[in-house]
């Protein structure tokens, strides 16, 4: 199992349509096979940013969804609001608790 994490900065003005599709696509996501946590964060000092925070049980499951129809028209939509570059990255758990 690994963590995904996606910064994204938003055009104040479209943060709604973000927020909006988001809400829309969530629980598809969140059921597409390997993915086995997904939220959504805010940065408390810009309201701009926000993050994704997926784990999924293999890197394979990820591709799989990044090459899917469903991650084609979330991004399609989601692309076109950004203010910049969005940010990736994969890490693993080194620890945790329960």
């Amino acid at each position: 199992m690994f963590t995904r994490i996606v910064k994204m900065e938003f055009e104040i003005d479209t943060i709604p349509t973000f927020i909006s599709n988001f809400e829309t696509v969530k629980s598809n996501i969140r059921d597409f096979p390997g993915c086995q946590f997904l939220e959504l964060y805010r940065d408390k000092n810009d309201p701009s940013i926000f993050f994704t925070y997926s784990r999924w049980e293999t890197e394979n499951d990820l591709e799989n969804y990044r090459e899917s129809d469903l991650f084609r028209a979330v991004w399609a939509t989601t692309k076109k609001l950004f203010r910049s570059k969005p940010q990736a990255w994969s890490v693993d758990t080194l620890y945790t608790e329960n």
